[in-house]
Parts: C-alpha cells; sequence; structure tokens
C-alpha cells in the first residue's frame, strides 16, 4: 500500500490551490478544508496499520531510487506522528471555523486562512515523511513559511511585534540547518538518511562530531530546547486562540521528531548525550519555573510546553530502547493535551474576556463544563494517574533508572521535580480562574456549543491514550526497537535500485536477506 505514502503531503497541496482560487467563498473552502483534513487523518490511520504490520512504506518520488531521489517513508514513528498531527489539525480547524461562524469571520482574513492552514499540514506531513536531509529543510520552510502568515492573522502591533521576534529565530535556525546540509553533502556526497547513516562512519569522528552539532543546533531552536527557547513564551500568546493551540501541540514537535530521526539513524554513537541530557534537564526546570511564576494563563501553558520539551529530549539522549519508547509515547500524548489546553484557553478567554489570571475568577460557577473542560487535560499535563501523561514519565524515570549514570538520575530527580511543580501551576491557574471570585464582574458572553466540541474531542484522545496505553506502549517499543535496529528502514530504503556506491539492487536484495544484525554492516558487504 505504498500509493498511500504521499498523499498526506499531496492531499493538502492540492486543497490549498482550491481553496486558493476559491478565495472569496468561504463556505466552500470550510468544507474543502475540513475534507482534506480528514482524509489526511484517514490515510494515516491506514499507515500505521501497514507499517506496524508489513514494515516501512516508502515511495521514491518520481520514480528516482534512493539515494539519487528524494525517498517518502512510513514507518511506525513516522505513521504515528502523522496519526496524531492529523488529529490536531483537524480538531482545531474545525475549533476555529466554529469560532469564524460565531464571529462573524470579522476582523480575519479568512481567505488567506484556508490554504495557509493547509500548506502547514502539508509541511509538517512532508517533515515527518521525508528520508532525505534537504527535504526535510523543505518541509520546515513550507511549515515556518505558513506560521508566519497564520501568527500575524489580524496584523495588530502586538501579533506584528511577535511575528518577528519568532521569524527572525525561525531564519537563524533555518540557516545552522542549510549550513549543516552543506557540510554533510561535502563530507558525504549524500543527504539521503539511510545511506548517510552508512556513509558517516567512514568520515573522520571530528567532522562527525561537528555535523552532529550543527544539525542538533538547528533543531534544538525549532524545538526550543534551552537556552534556545526564550523565542516562544513571548511568540506564541500574541496569535488567535487556534494558531497558538496547533503550534503549540506541532511545530516544536516537528523538531523533536527531527531530532529523534537524525539521532537514532545517523548518529547512533554519539558522544553528546550527555550534553543532551544536561540540556533537557535544565529545560525542563527552567519552563516549569517560568511557568509558576506567570500570571497570564496562555504565558503560563508556553512555559509549560517549554518544561515538557524536556522530557521528550532526555528521553532521546538516554538512548535506549526503553528511553525512545516513552520518549515516542510522550510526544503522541503531549501534542494532544498541549493543544486541548491552549485550545481551552481560548474558550476562557471568550467567556472571561481575558487570559490574565488576576482578572479571572468564578467560572466554575458560570460555566461547569468549561472547568471540567480544562481539568482533564490539565491533570493529564502534570502526569496524574492514571492518565497518559502519568504512564510517559513513568517510562522516562524507568529508562533513566536504567541507564544508571550520575546525569540519567539527576534527569529522573528533575522529571519527577517538574511534575509536581506542573501540579502546582496547573492548580495555581485552576484556583485562580474558576475559584477566586473576580475583582470586577465578567462580561456576559456565552460560548457556543460548536466550540467546545473539538476542544473537548482532543481531551477525550488525550484520556484515550491512557485507555489504549498497553497497545500504544507496545506499539512505541517496537517502534524504538526499528530506531535502535535501524535495518528495517535501512532496507526499505536502500533496497530497490542504485544505491549510489556501486551496489546493484541485486546485491542489495541478498544483503537484505541475510539474517539481521546491525544491518548498516550488512547493507555494506559488497562495499
Amino acid at each position: 500500500m505504498t500509493w498511500l505514502v504521499p498523499l498526506p503531503v499531496v492531499i493538502p497541496l492540492v486543497a490549498a490551490g482550491l481553496t486558493l482560487a476559491l478565495g472569496g467563498r468561504s463556505r466552500l473552502q470550510a468544507i474543502i478544508s475540513a475534507v482534506a483534513i480528514t482524509l489526511v487523518a484517514l490515510t494515516s490511520a491506514g499507515l500505521v496499520f501497514f507499517a506496524h504490520n508489513r514494515g516501512p512504506q516508502v515511495v521514491n518520488v518520481g520514480e528516482w531510487s534512493a539515494p539519487v531521489g528524494i525517498s517518502l517513508v512510513a514507518d511506525r514513528l513516522s505513521a504515528l506522528m502523522l496519526l496524531v498531527s492529523a488529529i490536531v489539525l483537524l480538531c482545531v480547524l474545525l475549533y476555529s471555523l466554529a469560532q469564524g461562524l460565531a464571529d462573524g469571520n470579522e476582523g480575519a482574513p479568512v481567505a488567506i486562512y484556508h490554504p495557509t492552514y493547509l500548506v502547514l499540514a502539508a509541511g509538517v506531513a512532508n517533515a515527518f515523511l521525508t528520508g532525505d536531509l534537504f527535504n526535510l529543510y523543505v518541509g520546515f520552510e513550507i511549515l515556518l513559511g505558513a506560521s508566519f502568515v497564520l501568527l500575524t492573522l489580524g496584523g495588530t502591533g502586538e501579533r506584528i511585534r511577535a511575528g518577528s521576534i519568532y521569524v527572525v529565530v525561525s531564519l537563524l535556525s533555518s540557516v545552522l540547518f542549510l549550513t549543516a546540509i552543506g557540510l554533510v553533502y561535502a563530507a558525504t556526497g549524500t543527504l539521503n538518511m539511510a545511506q548517510l547513516s552508512e556513509r558517516l562512519a567512514g568520515v573522520d569522528p571530528g567532522m562527525v562530531l561537528v555535523l552532529q552539532v550543527m544539525l542538533l543546533l538547528g533543531f534544538l531552536i525549532k524545538a526550543a530546547v534551552f537556552p534556545l527557547s526564550a523565542w516562544l513564551p513571548d511568540s506564541y500568546p500574541t496569535a488567535p486562540a487556534p494558531v497558538t493551540a496547533v503550534f503549540a501541540g506541532l511545530l516544536t514537535k516537528v523538531g523533536v521528531y527531527a531530532i529523534l530521526r537524525t539521532q537514532t539513524l545517523m548518529f547512533p554513537e554519539t558522544a553528546v548525550n550527555d550534553v543532551l541530557m544536561v540540556a533537557s534537564i535544565i529545560t525542563m526546570l527552567v519552563g516549569i519555573v517560568g511557568a509558576v511564576a506567570q500570571d497570564d494563563l496562555k504565558r503560563l501553558l508556553s512555559f509549560t510546553l517549554v518544561s515538557h520539551i524536556g522530557y521528550m529530549i532526555y528521553g532521546v539522549s538516554l538512548a535506549n530502547e526503553t528511553g525512545l519508547a516513552a520518549s515516542i509515547f510522550y510526544v503522541a500524548h503531549h501534542i494532544t493535551v498541549q493543544t486541548a489546553l491552549f485550545l481551552v484557553a481560548g474558550l476562557i478567554e471568550r467567556r472571561g474576556g481575558t487570559t490574565s489570571l488576576e482578572n479571572l475568577g468564578g467560572l466554575a460557577r458560570l460555566t461547569p463544563a468549561l472547568a471540567v473542560l480544562f481539568f482533564v487535560p490539565a491533570m493529564n499535563l502534570a502526569g496524574i494517574p492514571p492518565m497518559s501523561g502519568f504512564l510517559g514519565k513513568v517510562g522516562l524515570l524507568q529508562a533513566g533508572a536504567e541507564l544508571g549514570t550520575p546525569v540519567a538520575y539527576a534527569g529522573v530527580a528533575a522529571g519527577l521535580l517538574t511534575s509536581l511543580l506542573t501540579l502546582y501551576a496547573i492548580a495555581k491557574a485552576w484556583n485562580k480562574a474558576f475559584w477566586q471570585e473576580p475583582p470586577e464582574p465578567l462580561p456576559d458572553t456565552s460560548i457556543p456549543r460548536s466550540m467546545f466540541g473539538p476542544a473537548a474531542a482532543l481531551a477525550a484522545v488525550g484520556v484515550m491514550f491512557a485507555v489504549v496505553g498497553g497497545p500504544l506502549s507496545s506499539y512505541t517499543e517496537s517502534a524504538a526497537s526499528d530506531l535502535q535496529a535501524r535495518t528495517p528502514y535501512l532496507s526499505s530504503v536502500l533496497v530497490k535500485g542504485d544505491r549510489g556506491d556501486g551496489t546493484s539492487d541485486e546485491a542489495a536484495e541478498e544483503a537484505t536477506d541475510e539474517p539481521t544484525g546491525d544491518g548498516p554492516e550488512e547493507l555494506d558487504d559488497d562495499g
């Protein structure tokens, strides 16, 4: 079923063209966007099934075999990320449509929103699927270009200022990434990630370290890892609620995915894991201390986003199967929970007229449904058992204890402290927004039921991750095993066509028919 692989990229791009052509017909734009993202979600579900049961699904774009052409690869990791991101994109789209109907689409360039949102979806899918380093850069630039437009919708001074910060930081990370790509090609003669996993073994170790650090710096900025995270709390809260939600849920996770993919595939024997682990620990602590100090709900959630990125990077830095599996689980969990919380923050702002915790109060009495809707994902974020946040954190702590180094144990302690402080920050926000008496009466503004639905659906998905925690954990463990073995990915990408090093189709197929061992050595038997 390899024909499914390019669809998550192609469908949104085609739909973006259609919605752009129908700029004056907002109802048709909305229908096309909703149908397109729904099809992407269904396609992604199919890719999860086939990747799990039949191995990585690979398509060579334009029938140019790897490593000459660009490969799109749906393995267990990328398929899961695609599915979760499609669910989030669909829920946020439905939320934004309901908000537009409630507001009469005033003050928002709706004709621009739909094609831009679909281009963003295509960029995210391309980044998850690509097996080529330069195409990964292209995926980042597609989603970043779309995000620049979405971040400044409405054109207010505050949004333009925040958007300027975001643009500058994003351009810096892109320049670092592009420079690293040039150095990688100069050192190896290829940008195909599967072939890079082989060729980097023959490059001088000092040069390999330089390439790894350059790539990591670009990805760490995109993932908002401390000290490269100061831009995020100032950029995200100013955007409209749906835009902030999709940014918080997805954009930083694409950076985390890039780190996961490149570290395990290209740099399995790495000397930077301890440095990465220290960065993850500091990210957890600095982010959550910043969250505790906030009196605005959106900024508080932005700082918790930074903090919990630290958990994901910690799992990657442990470099064992347990840590990778827990990190993948935590990424999937966090995408849904963080997005749901930002959507609920938008509902709170609509009902209370502000997200300032000092000016809110009494929402539990005024809107009980909103109180429940905030409470569920908030407790999930804090890691209260038996929710999925608890399952992910337990897996990460077990992985740290399994490694057993002093730095790993420091990460375990930091993870526990961060979880407690997350609960404190969330409890503070709950108390101020929902229980305390407001200093002034809140505006009598109703929330359309159609806006509750998408946020409730995402909160329910977060709970569902706990209900299916066993099968999902089994899936992420299989994905982590594939990442460490590398053989399924390498054999699927390099088995067809000339590999660029003189190895024929037949030789590559013979190599993949041998008993599996270390993967790259088997594929290199013919030189």
